[in-house]
C-alpha cells in the first residue's frame, strides 16, 4: 500500500514556515495559554471549552476506509463501523492540507501507543493547536530507546488534526452523512487502517484523538496475536496482574483503585505473549460529580496545586468561575466534562505500565434487573460469551417516567472502538485464558433483593470482599452450583460474605417475580446475540452458553 499521503503530509510540514516540532512540554503549555486555547485554573491545571457540537465524540461522523483488499477484516454490520471510500478520504486529506498551509503555526509531536516496545505504534500528530499537541503528550507515551524492536517501527500512524476548522460540505454530497436538516456534515473523524493515516476536521473534543488511536490499535494488534482490551489493570504485591472490564457505571474506576495493588492503567491494554501492557501515558477521566472523598486519587491527580508550566492537566468542558475554581457538579454545558492527566500523578502506579499474564479477569456489570449473582465463575466458553455481549443495564431517563431497567450490550465492553470481526477478539480471549490458566469472574455491582425500585444496590464493601476473594485465589477451591438459565457457576461460599446473598433468588421476597424477571433478561440476551452474531462464525460451544439458550 503506497504511503504517498504520508509523503504529502511530510512535504506540507517541510513547506510550512513555522513548524514547532516536538517542543518541550512547558512550551506547549505556555503556547496553549498565549494562544487563548485554555486558561489557568486555581490549581495550575488548564481549563478549556469546546464548541457545543464537540462536547463528546461524534460517532456518526467517525468513518473507516473500506476497500476490497481489507474489507473482510472489519465487521461492517457493527453500527459503529461506517464506511467511506478511499477517494473520499483523499479529498478530505487534501482539503485538510490546504487548511493547514494557511495556519500561523503547526505543532508536531512524535509519541507511541503501547508500553511494550515490541508493539509500540509510533504516532506522528500534526495539528494547529498547542492544546491538542499537549493532549498527545499527556496521553501517548514517549518514544522508547528500543523502538526498533517494534513490529510497527517503520510503519507508524500519522494523524492530521484540525479541531476548530470545518470541511466545505458541498464537496461531500453523497460521501459523508446527511444531517437531520438535509445538509451534509462538515466534520469528520476518518481512519485509513491500511495506509495508517487519520484525519480529524471539526471535532475539538480531545477524546476524538485518543479514541481514534485506540480503535486503530484494536484493529492492528490481533494480526500480531495480541488481544486489545478496553479495561483497567493492576498488579498485586506478588506480581500477579488482574484486568477489570466494565461499561460506565459498573464500578470499574472505583474497584481498580485498590491501595494494595499498583495501577498499570485505567482504560486500554494489550495482552501479548509477554503479558499485559498499557497503551497510554495518562488518563482521561470523567469529572462530573467527582467526589474527593470517594475518588481521592483521581481528584488529587487533577486538582493538586502546581505551577501551571509543570502541571499540564487539561480539564475539558467543566464549569469554572472567574477565580479559577471548578464546579464539577454543574452539567449545564455537558455531563461529559473530562480531565487529561499524566498517569504519574496517581499515587499507586507501576511506572513501567507492564505486567505478566493476568491471573484473574473481572467482568463488571450493574444488573438493574436484580437477577444476576453478585459473583460467578466463567469457563473459557462462558467468558467468551460474556465478552461478546458486554452486558450491563441502565435506567431509562426519568423525563419519560419510565423506571424499567434497559439491557445494554456493548461488544467487548467497548463496541465503538472494536472494528474487527467479533470471533477474532473472542477466540483470542479463549486461547489466552486456556494457555495462561487465567480465571474469569463475573461481578454484579447492580441490584439485589429485587429489581431497581424494589431491591437495593449491592453493598460496595461486600463487592470488594468478593473481588478480593477472586483476586487472592480464595474462590478457586470452594464448591460451586451451576445456574442453568444464565450458564454461570455460582460459589456456595465466599469469605466475609453472607452465603444467602450469593444466590439472587434468595434475596427476593417474591420468588415468582424473580423467575419472571430472570427469564425476561435471558430472552433479551438470546435476542441480542442472534441479532449481532447470528452469522458471525461464533463457536457452537460459545453459542450454547448464551443466557436464554
Amino acid at each position: 500500500m503506497s504511503n504517498n499521503l504520508k509523503q504529502k503530509l511530510a512535504g506540507a510540514i517541510d513547506a510550512h514556515g513555522n513548524v514547532l516540532n516536538n517542543i518541550p512540554r512547558r512550551n506547549m503549555i505556555q503556547m496553549a495559554v498565549d494562544n487563548r486555547e485554555a486558561i489557568i485554573s486555581e490549581s495550575g491545571a488548564l481549563a478549556t471549552w469546546t464548541p457545543p457540537e464537540s462536547t463528546g465524540r461524534s460517532p456518526k461522523d467517525t468513518v473507516i476506509v473500506k476497500r476490497a483488499s481489507s474489507e473482510k477484516t472489519i465487521d461492517w454490520t457493527s453500527p459503529n463501523n461506517i464506511p467511506i471510500d478511499e477517494e473520499t478520504f483523499d479529498i478530505i486529506f487534501d482539503e485538510a492540507l490546504e487548511i493547514l498551509a494557511k495556519k500561523g503555526q503547526v505543532h508536531v509531536t512524535d509519541r507511541v501507543i503501547g508500553a511494550d516496545s515490541k508493539y509500540a505504534l509510533p504516532v506522528k500528530t500534526v495539528t494547529d493547536k498547542a492544546l491538542h499537541s499537549l493532549f498527545t503528550d499527556n496521553m501517548f507515551r514517549p518514544v522508547p530507546a528500543d523502538i526498533e524492536k517494534s513490529v510497527y517501527y517503520e510503519d507508524g500512524f500519522y494523524l492530521l488534526a484540525l479541531p476548530y476548522d470545518k470541511l466545505d460540505a458541498s464537496k461531500y454530497e453523497g460521501r459523508l452523512r446527511k444531517l437531520p436538516n438535509g445538509k451534509t456534515s462538515n466534520m469528520v473523524v476518518a481512519m485509513d487502517m491500511d495506509r495508517k493515516m487519520g484525519v480529524i476536521v471539526g471535532s475539538a473534543y480531545c477524546g476524538s484523538i485518543k479514541k481514534m488511536l485506540f480503535t486503530v490499535m484494536n484493529y492492528l494488534l490481533p494480526f500480531e496475536g495480541i488481544l486489545p482490551l478496553h479495561c483497567s489493570a493492576n498488579e498485586g504485591k506478588n506480581g500477579d496482574s488482574a484486568l477489570l472490564l466494565g461499561l460506565s457505571g459498573t464500578g470499574k474506576t472505583t474497584l481498580s483503585a485498590d491501595p494494595t495493588r499498583a495501577l498499570l492503567g485505567d482504560d486500554e491494554h494489550g495482552w501479548s505473549e509477554d503479558g499485559i501492557a498499557n497503551f497510554e501515558n495518562g488518563c482521561y477521566a470523567k469529572m462530573i460529580d467527582i467526589n474527593p472523598a470517594k475518588e481521592p486519587d483521581i481528584y488529587d491527580a487533577v486538582m493538586h496545586k502546581d505551577d501551571y508550566l509543570n502541571h499540564g492537566t487539561i480539564v475539558e468542558n467543566a464549569m469554572v468561575y472567574p477565580d479559577g475554581h471548578f464546579d464539577y457538579y454543574d452539567d449545564r454545558f455537558t455531563p461529559n466534562s473530562r480531565a487529561s492527566y499524566l498517569l504519574k500523578y496517581l499515587k499507586n502506579i507501576k511506572e513501567s505500565s507492564t505486567s505478566g499474564h493476568p491471573t484473574t479477569i473481572l467482568f463488571l456489570t450493574a444488573d438493574a434487573y436484580g437477577v444476576l449473582p453478585p459473583v460467578s465463575r466463567l469457563n473459557a466458553d462462558q467468558a467468551m460469551l460474556w465478552f461478546l455481549m458486554g452486558y450491563t443495564s441502565k435506567l431509562a431517563g426519568t423525563e419519560t417516567g419510565v423506571t424499567e431497567p434497559q439491557a445494554t450490550f456493548s461488544r467487548f465492553f467497548g463496541q465503538p472502538f472494536m472494528p474487527s470481526n467479533p470471533d477474532v477478539y473472542a477466540d483470542l480471549l479463549g486461547e489466552k485464558m486456556k494457555k495462561h490458566n487465567t480465571k474469569v469472574y463475573l461481578i454484579n455491582t447492580g441490584w439485589s433483593g429485587g429489581a431497581y425500585g424494589v431491591g437495593s444496590r449491592m453493598d460496595i464493601n461486600l463487592t470488594r470482599k468478593m473481588v478480593n476473594a477472586a483476586l487472592s485465589g480464595d474462590l478457586n477451591d470452594v464448591e460451586y452450583a451451576h445456574d442453568p438459565l444464565f450458564h454461570v457457576d455460582i460459589p456456595k461460599s465466599c469469605p466475609g460474605v453472607p452465603p444467602e446473598i450469593l444466590f439472587p433468588k434468595n434475596t427476593w421476597a417474591d420468588k415468582d417475580a424473580y423467575d419472571k424477571q430472570a427469564q425476561k433478561l435471558a430472552e433479551q440476551f438470546s435476542a441480542a446475540f442472534d441479532k449481532a452474531y447470528g452469522d458471525k462464525n461464533i463457536k457452537e460451544s460459545v453459542v450454547k452458553v448464551c443466557p436464554g439458550k
